[in-house]
């Protein structure tokens, strides 16, 4: 199914592969920035930093910085750099390595929430994550000894696993009627959403999720779990590392 914001078609949702294509600038907002037909700029969501790269124009190149969300979804440029007018075809890339850094991460923490909420029944309270770092919070009031320990176990022998990740879109009845479709705590999706993007990861764990994820778990590479944090009322932080 294909995804639109405002005047953007979403090439991030319907390929988490495509790092450069060809678009036209629809609009130009002095204070919100650079709006094209066509986008893989991820703009941020769901614990996810929005993507950087370039625009390249006339022999010109402007840095993408980052994206705002509003009635359309508008490309920060860097500050002083030239911004294309509308009605100019520009080429857009992205920056390959935080992107791809970025979709280890984010299938990385839902391996993560899988095995917390089939070991331990735990819901996420919280997340967030950089390239490679990131940290998840759980609703989870008792642990035992070893429970970091466990963890990192449990998450790379199911990355090892080498299991398929795949995403698709389904009406929000359908969508609701999978057993623990939301692993928050609170649910986050807006009402008025009546299209759901699911991201599963076979026979371990589905969600409902808007992010960019690699194909398969033995893509994510290896996570570390660094460090148990208690944060009080029976919520535990977990600090984790991709490598």
């Amino acid at each position: 199914m294909s995804e639109q914001h405002g005047h953007t078609h979403r090439l991030d949702l319907d390929d988490a592969s495509v790092r450069e294509w060809d678009a036209t600038v629809v609009g130009v907002d002095p204070e919100r920035g650079i709006v094209l037909d066509r986008s893989a700029f991820y703009p941020g969501g769901g614990g996810q930093p929005p993507d950087q790269g370039v625009l390249l124009w006339g022999g010109v190149r402007t840095r993408i910085v980052g994206t705002t969300k509003g009635d359309d979804l508008y490309l920060t440029p860097h500050e002083g750099d030239p911004v294309p007018p509308a009605g100019t075809a520009v080429r857009g890339a992205l920056d390959d390595e935080r992107r791809t850094q970025l979709m280890r991460t984010h299938s990385g923490l839902h391996v993560l929430t899988g095995v917390v909420f089939r070991d331990f029944g735990a819901l996420v309270t919280g997340g967030n994550m950089e390239p490679l770092s990131a940290r998840m919070d759980f609703d989870l009031a008792d642990v035992p000894p070893d429970f970091k320990d466990r963890v990192a176990e449990a998450v790379n022998a199911e990355i090892r696993t080498d299991r398929r990740i795949t995403v698709s879109n389904l009406p929000r009845d359908e969508a609701f009627a999978i057993p623990d479709i939301i692993r928050t705590a609170t649910n986050l999706l807006p009402p008025d959403i009546e299209v759901v993007r699911i991201v599963d990861i076979a026979g371990l764990d589905t969600q409902a999720d808007g992010g960019t994820h690699v194909a398969s778990t033995a893509l994510i590479g290896r996570m570390e779990v660094v460090k148990m944090e208690s944060k009080g009322r029976g919520f535990r932080r977990l600090r984790v590392r991709i490598t």
